[in-house]
């Protein structure tokens, strides 16, 4: 088979062609390293020292609720950390110093996962509020208490047996401690509302501390607890759950803020409202008749009215009707009996008189 020059040409051309637009061919995708993925998901290990999230885990945890919205809980605690430093020495009888490390929003199953273990959780229970929250007790914090109480001499190294359960003491001891806690938690809500904190159960594996749904949102308190030379940390965990029925007063910026409401003023405008004149007519009867009847009346004229002296008599204020009654005497005076009482119509409307409405 022959080819001819033109035809030799064009497939040169042809191949030279498809040389040339090589390049213009779409480059390979390029690959996101690691890093740049746990950027984007929000997971970077600058996370822990900035504190805030970006990327897709900014989007999820937009979703909650931030502590920040309930101005009033900073108070609460504040007032907290002042009564467990107070408690905390007298229960101990050493110079203890309680301090708020964080107040942040987090999700429950989020807090489970990131308790460190072992740890004694407590389950509480706010009979008021109806719902459960939970305190938490380092290790740390255990061993301290237990060295404390038990007379451990001050400056020596605790010494921590890992792998092993908690004894009975331990566990009695650190349950004394959160009953002081959960005591002064019940005198730091008191100006807002009464809430009995009773301690419920005392559990050392997280699974059996869930009091809420994993992706429900809670308040989580972060306490530090020093006693000289050791201590631990201590977090109390409340969902918004069990903060919802008293919302509203945690929605206040400064203690027994009122929202539309004035008690000053609201007593003052119930005094004036007793103190309030208002003329009341007994009305025998009433007739209708032409304008032009009642300009030519002339002294001596009779107007013909339905009643008799045995009919009832209606007061009226305005034209509310309030009661009816009867007429009688009273010295030398005419005097009405009332014989039903005012009706709630009647009253609304004469509040509305008195008030101007």
């Amino acid at each position: 088979m022959s080819t001819t020059p033109a035809a030799a040409n064009d497939a040169e051309s042809w191949e030279t062609g498809a040389t040339d637009a090589a390049p213009e061919a779409p480059a390979a995708e390029r690959i996101l390293s690691q890093d740049e993925i746990d950027s984007l998901l929000g997971f970077g290990i600058e996370e822990g020292s900035t504190g805030g999230h970006s990327g897709v885990r900014a989007i999820i945890d937009s979703a909650l609720v931030s502590y920040e919205r309930l101005p009033m809980l900073e108070i609460v605690f504040d007032r907290l950390v002042r009564l467990m430093t107070t408690s905390l020495r007298n229960f101990t009888s050493d110079n203890v110093e309680v301090s708020l490390d964080q107040i942040t929003s987090v999700r429950f199953g989020d807090y489970l996962n990131s308790i460190p273990l072992p740890a004694i959780i407590a389950v509480f229970r706010a009979e008021e509020l109806d719902n459960f929250g939970l305190v938490t007790v380092d290790s740390g914090l255990i061993y301290s208490i237990v060295d404390v109480l038990l007379g451990g001499r001050r400056g020596a190294a605790t010494t921590r047996v890992e792998g092993r359960p908690y004894t009975t003491i331990e566990r009695m001891l650190v349950t004394r401690m959160i009953e002081v806690v959960l005591a002064d938690a019940r005198q730091a809500f008191a100006p807002l509302t009464a809430v009995t904190l009773k301690l419920d159960r005392i559990e050392t594996n997280p699974r059996f501390a869930a009091i809420a749904r994993p992706p429900n949102a809670a308040i989580l308190v972060k306490l530090r607890v020093d006693m000289e030379d050791r201590g631990g940390k201590l977090e109390l965990l409340m969902p918004y759950a069990t903060l919802e029925p008293i919302r509203k007063m945690l929605l206040q910026q400064f203690m027994g803020e009122k929202f539309g409401r004035d008690n000053i003023w609201e007593g003052h405008l119930a005094g004036e409202l007793w103190n309030t004149k208002l003329e009341v007519r007994a009305v025998l009867d009433e007739t209708r008749c032409p304008l032009k009847a009642v300009l030519n009346l002339k002294i001596g004229d009779i107007l013909m009215l339905d009643a008799n002296p045995d009919s009832p008599v209606v007061l009226k204020c305005g034209d509310v009707d309030l009661s009816t009654g009867r007429v009688g005497r009273m010295g030398h005076n005419l005097a009405v009996r009332v014989e039903n009482p005012i009706g709630p119509s009647a009253q609304h409307a004469l509040m509305k008189l008195r008030s101007g409405g």
